[in-house]
């Protein structure tokens, strides 16, 4: 760090609001924060003493620029922003790229019900949910299915299929529906979802005892099957019954340089989920929590009402106005009540969690402190690599990379290769396009690159690394007889052994199994691809959905060439069936 420039700049910073950035000796931008006044605040984090995580993030600094806005609002919303575009180590990133399960009932002229995740592709179908899992979704809507006959198929065919004979569809692809009908259904699908069970489940509880009466025993064994079902759907945990609203309440907890935040998503007086996050610290826990806010309905949708604890009261009108919703900062009552029980439960969290986060961050940091050692460097970003072949055919490769122990999962790259069955020439060619495209666009090299394999991959990498100019240390994974990682090896030939019980082992287990699952991961997707392209690709008549469809009915590629014409034109149509089987037998 030039401490000179830095306190050349320090001092002419303005004294407005706006968003200041953080650089590292790349350039890149390591953390992005807001202010109400710039001077003041990015000042502090040069003066004074610090914990250690904000000191090892000042320690990392180069250099910082900002940019003034007219307000302290349209700040935040530009840190937001930029936080998405950079997604910078230090800053608090919650934003999961997850969402929650709704299920979703669609509003065509024949209505479907369908699990989903973005509302904002469908803003005319009616949603239920949240809810707490992928799996209570699933076990919801078959249910529902079960029960009300609405259309399965994403295209009407031109006639019933075994949906229909089994009692779940109406069959409006050959039969008139009147729209009523679809109605009514949407009509109790809504009370179900809202609570209202008694309906369904009386009726299904005399549709049991009839079928019990008629010696119908697998029928009834269906229907009390369903009714375990509802008490499984219905079975969540009860706040205040008599209560009927849709409001998320936030809190969190401070403690030793980590931010717990949990939330509550109630719906109906209902907590359908729970939000639990636990990150260290580099800033403000209280704008923090702002930000997390911020970017967290930027993915998820918003309910009636926000529930925040008293401490957010500085920055409440600006939550208000940028997040388009109510806020409410309770005193006593209800939400008083949810508050406290959300902030007990970031507590509890963070001291529950927080002895296994801490002691995992120190082993990442002692494990490349101990890798640059044995490097002679820093190591903090390193790039492996490791190919797939099988006899020289559909040859691949992986590239992963590591920052600060930590998968950056936005710069892994695949490569198909050209090379033939040799290791070496596919480590000559997968390193020499990584790099030379970096060098061409600029982009950020690594500290370090790790090979899968001793000397001969290293040198090979050496050679390329040479020949484009490049000071890039290389070190390669030595393995014993039991193909395990033993000891890596530098340049120059000199082998390092490691201990198996330290951090730096388990760090390189993990950095190796991760680089040969997406290596032999993508190698087994162009080979399966392969089986099928060249048949079923030159069949006139068969395109990729009728060749999805025919895999997916098959089972496999084998049986479909085992199945007879009739049973392929059971499919497809039959003049198509007979090429199908023509090319398949005539390939064979």
């Amino acid at each position: 760090m030039d401490r000179e420039y830095i306190r050349a700049k320090l001092a002419n910073l303005p004294n407005e609001p706006g968003s200041y950035q953080m650089k590292d000796k790349n350039g890149e931008i390591i953390y992005v924060g807001k202010a109400k006044n710039l001077h003041n605040r990015v000042n502090q984090y040069f003066t004074g003493a610090h914990d250690f995580k904000t000191s090892k993030m000042v320690s990392n600094i180069e250099d910082f620029d900002f940019i003034v806005t007219r307000s302290e609002k349209e700040a935040l919303v530009l840190e937001i922003n930029l936080i998405k575009k950079y997604r910078p180590k230090y800053n608090i990133m919650f934003i999961d790229d997850s969402s929650y399960p709704y299920i979703k009932l669609t509003r065509e002229e024949y209505p479907r019900l369908l699990i989903a995740r973005d509302m904002k592709k469908d803003r005319k179908a009616r949603y239920f949910g949240p809810f707490p899992d992928a799996g209570a979704a699933r076990t919801t809507l078959k249910l529902l299915q079960g029960i009300y006959p609405f259309r399965r198929c994403t295209r009407i065919p031109d006639k019933v299929c075994l949906y229909y004979h089994m009692g779940q569809c109406l069959g409006p692809c050959q039969y008139e529906v009147d729209p009523k009908i679809y109605n009514d259904m949407a009509d109790k699908v809504r009370d179900f979802l809202n609570g209202d069970t008694k309906e369904i489940t009386d009726s299904l509880k005399q549709k049991m005892m009839q079928a019990a009466e008629n010696l119908e025993f697998e029928k009834a064994g269906e229907y009390k099957e369903m009714l375990t079902s509802i008490e499984r759907v219905i079975d969540k945990q009860m706040i205040e019954t008599d209560f009927r609203g849709s409001r998320d309440v936030f809190a969190w907890y401070e403690d030793r340089g980590y931010l717990a935040i949990t939330g509550f998503l109630v719906r109906s007086g209902t907590v359908l989920n729970k939000e639990f996050r636990l990150k260290p610290l580099y800033g403000d826990a209280l704008e923090e929590f702002q930000s997390f806010l911020m970017q967290y309905y930027a993915e998820h949708p918003k309910p009636r009402e926000l529930v925040l604890p008293d401490e957010t009261e500085p920055y409440i009108a600006d939550l208000q106005e940028v997040l388009d919703l109510p806020v409410f900062l309770p005193k006593k009552g209800y939400r008083k009540k949810l508050i406290e029980m959300c902030q007990d439960n970031a507590r509890k969290q963070l001291e529950l969690k927080f002895d296994a986060a801490e002691r995992q961050d120190s082993v990442t940091e002692q494990a490349v402190e101990e890798l640059s050692r044995l490097a002679g460097r820093e190591m903090h970003r390193v790039e492996l690599f490791d190919n797939s072949h099988i006899s020289g055919q559909f040859t691949v490769a992986s590239c992963v990379v590591y920052e600060d122990g930590v998968p950056d999962r936005k710069s892994y790259r695949l490569y198909k290769l050209h090379t033939g069955n040799s290791d070496v020439d596919s480590m000559k060619e997968v390193v020499y396009r990584r790099y030379f495209r970096l060098l061409k666009e600029n982009g950020r090299m690594p500290d370090g690159i790790i090979v899968d394999g001793g000397w001969i991959q290293i040198e090979a990498a050496q050679e390329i690394i040479s020949s484009l100019g490049l000071d890039i240390k290389i070190m390669g994974l030595v393995k014993d007889d039991k193909h395990s990682t033993d000891a890596l090896m530098d340049s120059d030939g000199k082998t390092f052994a490691i201990d198996r019980d330290s951090g730096l082992f388990f760090l390189l287990t993990r950095m190796q199994d991760e680089v040969h699952r997406r290596a032999v991961t993508y190698h087994r997707q162009l080979r399966s691809k392969a089986q099928t392209k060249s048949i079923l690709d030159e069949v006139e008549g068969i395109g990729p959905k009728r060749k999805k469809l025919l895999l997916k009915t098959f089972g496999n590629f084998t049986n479909l060439k085992n199945a007879g014409v009739d049973e392929i034109a059971a499919v497809v149509p039959a003049e198509t069936a007979a090429k199908v089987y023509e090319a398949l037998h005539s390939e064979e």
